[in-house]
């Protein structure tokens, strides 16, 4: 097929073997099947008793078991053609499990009278258990499940309070655990949510045995659901999100709502497990830990060899399946470094790999390895050397496990003798108000607000002054070595540059628009596609993608080329449909319970979220379509999101909330990123000069382009000075033009952008 030939022309051609469709094949659901088994997380499991003996019986209790969640809504919704709910999953296994089926059909009737009636899937409430119906559930079995389910969505989020009830249960679910456990003497417990809620009441209750962390497992949810339930697949995934026993117990909580017009983040670099595992007195709020997660099987980490070569440390153990089935297992290796001028946590993840599937009995010799320089402490208040990544002299133990307080005692210890200065770097993105921000002491530090000027940058441009030819040089000519893309940018007028600097109107099924399409000069026009849990077209297209697991899932399972996979699958039914830039991955950190996109991020660990983002990655790339990791930076919450100030140290940015983006970017060089909306530290993410050139270009290395979120409240001539080289969906050209006449950009600022956004469209096939 000729270049561009999908961009210029939308032909449909089916991808896969004997030109069958890719979009939605058989495959692609066996593969969301695979993950939402692998990412699914067994928190309780007294005595053994899941998986349920083949033959039981079981009663399904909450209209969850019907109204199944899929996924989160907004951008990250997909458009599929079924979704299989619970009871649909465990009616699938009636080989192995019965279930009393006209107790789960009044649910079913229930769930869809509600809808008809306008409900939102999710956020149904939850009806009161006939007594006739539950009479005659006793008389059939004496094992119960409980199904509770959340939806969040982009745009919104979620309260805490009577009205909307998110983290703990609501006074209906509350009734039917009431009844359930009163009546039942085997009780499992499933969730299908996105995020974080209460697991206290099932964790400390001995009538419930088991609980499985479900997420939301995408289309083929349900399947997987029942197939872990009654032991056909063993659940291997572990947390990335530390289960605390109230919502009040998150740092973030206190301040979540303190304002629509700005965040403060003063717990700082302390998020998650960093803090659960070093302030004292909050180990004991943790339900279950970061890592964390059951096996119906057992597992040895034995033999730990470790050596250290310079900065890098190198370790080589045998995981060993010492129980009844096969299954696999996650090691992780955490840090602790000495407590020195600069407040650190207790305990850092620095590396994990997932063994393969062994069989009882059989091991594994796992390989490891970190650069220790890459968990310094940044020091932005001058403790030390101000503006630098510093390692500080002591002890620093390296820790393995299967969770974060399972890693106790140092399988290898070593001392620097002196304070190391890994990295000296420049005041980026500081504060000017933030007030105080937490130490691992407990205590609050106070933070004086300093009026800062924000730096700008010199940049080397290329030769682009306008030059009128007689002929014209055609994009092509460009791709294939006949012509430079200097003499190409030079041909185009101001007009033109600035029109390639803002979004373009969807075509075929496309619909959130496109950018290049300036026939004259055979630039095509390259459509872009939502979607973090799979490729998003609207259902008016006529066109079913596959519904992949949310990303809070896809992190726990913890496995990099299991995410690989799914990364390439998608971008090839976007290839398929004539999509070429698929907006994904998002990996904002899980600061909240209460963020209404957390299903769209995979933890509240940067290291997890960049790994699993770098991977992701690599598969959509692999295929020559445009992965757009998002959003950067520091949107952890939709609330009033385009105007919203993240009030934040520049420590708790580097370390924390662009960590991740930093990983992503050096181990897989996504073609383009995509700033946030919000505010950071007072200016514009997408006009963030020193976030954008400062750090992720001068610092990082970062040579791909730069979009803006969708609609964003950006002034489109202050986004390009910054460096976010396209405005989406539309620009504002009549302002960048007056800003040029004005002499507020330059003619070299616009061609840079462009320069970046052709060298991003010569990459697509």
């Amino acid at each position: 097929m000729q270049k561009w030939a999908r961009e210029k022309f939308q032909p449909c051609i089916p991808l896969g073997e004997n030109h069958t469709r890719i979009t939605e094949c058989e495959t692609n659901r066996q593969l969301s099947y695979e993950a939402a088994c692998e990412g699914s997380v067994l928190l309780k499991n007294n005595n053994d008793f899941l998986p349920i003996g083949k033959g039981t019986a079981v009663a399904v209790f909450g209209k969850a078991q019907a109204d199944y969640v899929k996924g989160g809504g907004g951008s990250g919704d997909v458009t599929v053609s079924y979704v299989k709910n619970i009871y649909e999953g465990l009616k699938n296994r009636a080989d192995r499990i019965t279930i009393f089926d006209r107790l789960s059909m009044f649910y079913k009737e229930y769930v869809d009278n509600e809808l008809k009636n306008g409900a939102y899937s999710g956020d149904i409430t939850e009806p009161p258990i006939p007594a006739e119906l539950l009479e005659e559930s006793k008389k059939l079995t004496d094992t119960a499940i409980i199904v509770i389910n959340r939806f969040s969505q982009e745009g919104i989020d979620r309260k805490n309070d009577e009205a909307d009830s998110y983290f703990n249960l609501r006074a209906g679910e509350r009734e039917l655990v009431e009844t359930v456990t009163a009546n039942f003497e085997h009780i499992v417990v499933l969730l299908n949510v996105g995020a974080m809620i209460d697991v206290s009441w099932f964790a400390y209750n001995d009538k419930i045995e088991a609980a499985l962390m479900l997420w939301q497992g995408g289309m083929e949810g349900g399947f997987a659901a029942a197939d872990i339930i009654t032991g056909i697949v063993n659940p291997s995934g572990k947390l990335t999100d530390t289960c605390a026993a109230r919502f009040s117990d998150y740092p973030s909580s206190e301040g979540f709502y303190e304002s629509d017009d700005y965040v403060k983040y003063i717990e700082d670099i302390f998020v998650g497990y960093r803090y659960f595992e070093t302030i004292p007195d909050k180990k004991e709020c943790v339900v279950y830990p970061f890592g964390y997660g059951l096996s119906y099987t057992e597992f040895s980490i034995s033999d730990a060899e470790v050596n250290q070569s310079g900065n890098k440390i190198n370790i080589s153990l045998v995981a060993a399946n010492i129980g009844k089935t096969a299954g696999k297992e996650v090691i992780q290796v955490y840090l602790e470094a000495p407590e020195g001028n600069i407040a650190k946590p207790k305990k850092v993840l620095c590396a994990f790999e997932k063994t393969d599937m062994l069989e009882a009995g059989e091991s594994q010799r796992i390989q490891l390895s970190f650069d220790i320089t890459d968990f310094a402490s940044y020091d932005d208040m001058g403790a030390i050397q101000k503006s630098a990544y510093i390692l500080e002299k002591g002890i620093y133990n390296i820790l393995i496990g299967s969770s974060v307080r399972d890693a106790a005692q140092p399988v290898y210890s070593f001392n620097l003798s002196e304070n190391v200065i890994v990295e000296q770097l420049n005041e980026y993105c500081a504060p000017e108000r933030l007030g105080k921000r937490l130490i691992s002491d407990g205590t609050y530090i106070d933070v004086p607000d300093i009026r800062r000027s924000r730096k700008t940058f010199k940049r080397e441009y290329g030769n682009w002054d306008y030059k009128k030819r007689s002929d014209v040089i055609m994009l092509l000519d460009v791709a294939e070595g006949k012509s430079d893309m200097d003499e190409f940018i030079s041909q185009l007028t101001d007009d033109e540059l600035i029109y390639l600097l803002e979004g373009h109107k969807n075509r075929g099924v496309a619909n959130t628009c496109g950018m290049g399409d300036l026939e004259k000069y055979g630039i095509p026009p390259v459509m872009t596609a939502d979607g973090p849990a799979g490729v998003r077209i609207n259902a008016e297209c006529g066109v079913n993608t596959t519904a992949f697991p949310v990303a809070t899932l896809l992190a726990c399972t913890w496995n990099i080329p299991l995410i690989e996979r799914i990364g390439k699958a998608g971008a090839l039914e976007a290839k398929e449909n004539n999509l070429s830039i698929w907006l994904t991955p998002a990996l904002n950190i899980h600061r909240s319970p209460l963020c209404g996109r957390n299903f769209e991020y995979f933890s509240e660990d940067p290291l997890v979220s960049g790994k699993m983002a770098a991977a992701m990655v690599r598969g959509i790339q692999s295929e020559n379509i445009v992965a757009v990791p998002k959003h950067f930076a520091c949107n952890n919450k939709e609330t009033n999101r385009y105007e919203s100030d993240s009030i934040i140290s520049e420590r708790a940015i580097r370390e924390i909330y662009i960590k991740g983006f930093e990983i992503c970017v050096r181990e897989s060089k996504p073609w383009m990123i995509m700033t946030s909306y919000n505010l950071i530290n007072g200016v514009r993410a997408s006009e963030n000069t020193e976030l954008i050139e400062g750090i992720l270009r001068d610092e990082w290395g970062y040579k791909g382009m730069i979009t803006s979120d969708w609609e964003n409240h950006a002034e489109h001539w202050k986004e390009i000075k910054a460096g976010n080289d396209i405005k989406m969906p539309y620009g504002q050209p009549e302002k960048v033009k007056e800003a040029l006449n004005d002499g507020k950009i330059t003619r070299e600022e616009l061609a840079e952008c462009v320069n970046r956004l052709l060298n991003m469209i010569i990459k697509l096939q």
